[in-house]
């Protein structure tokens, strides 16, 4: 069973939302994506449908929330890594001190924590509903030393903000630092391939099906 649902079955109906983290399937090389692991998890006992979006900022996903079925009774987001993306270049400015290179960040972190909030309010009234929500964080990918612990430390910044917000709307979050941790689980820097997806939906099965 891949992205499909099932409202006679059982069990949760899982909603993914965001970008490729969740909508893998382009990058599995022919391996189970994140929401096709999900429903063989699931094995009838519920249904997971994706509407998450590759290349999606978090500024666009509210486009998403018009399909969510009235049925669903989990929705899973994961947005905030190409909003990290676009900003990859700030890495290489040319600062003096500590001071400048953080002031760089400011900006950034400011529209970053507008769209993001925008974004968790809007999922608001389908939590008055009942629908259970969970938030990813974004993880650290799968870059080339030293790199790669430049991005961790800028990430945490943007990781900060999924924090903060989602703990003042009282939404769960999944972490996905913590999922996502060997190379294997990257079809390249940025994607989770069909193993790492396998990891990613057996966390959020857990979760749903508690």
């Amino acid at each position: 069973m891949s992205d499909q649902r099932n409202p006679a079955a059982g069990g949760p109906g899982i909603v993914l939302l965001g970008d490729s983290i969740l909508d893998n399937k382009s990058y599995t090389e022919g391996e189970p994506s994140v929401v096709e692991h999900l429903n063989a998890i699931l094995d009838g006992q519920g249904w997971a449908q994706n509407l998450a979006v590759d290349g999606s900022f978090s500024i666009n996903v509210p486009e998403q929330l018009a399909s969510i079925p009235a049925d669903a009774t989990h929705i899973v987001l994961s947005s905030g890594g190409n909003d990290a993306l676009q900003y990859e270049g700030l890495l290489g400015a040319d600062v003096g001190t500590m001071a400048e290179a953080l002031t760089v960040f400011i900006e950034p972190m400011r529209t970053f924590r507008a769209d993001y909030e925008a974004l968790q309010s809007q999922l608001l009234p389908h939590r008055q509903r009942g629908v259970q929500l969970l938030v990813c964080t974004i993880y650290n990918g799968n870059f080339p030393e030293p790199y790669h612990s430049l991005i961790r430390v800028a990430l945490a910044l943007f990781n900060d903000i999924i924090y903060q917000l989602s703990h003042e709307y009282d939404y769960p979050t999944l972490e996905l630092r913590r999922i996502c941790t060997e190379a294997s689980d990257y079809a390249n820097p940025i994607e989770p391939s069909g193993s790492g997806g396998r990891k990613i939906a057996q966390a959020i099965a857990a979760h749903a099906t508690l």
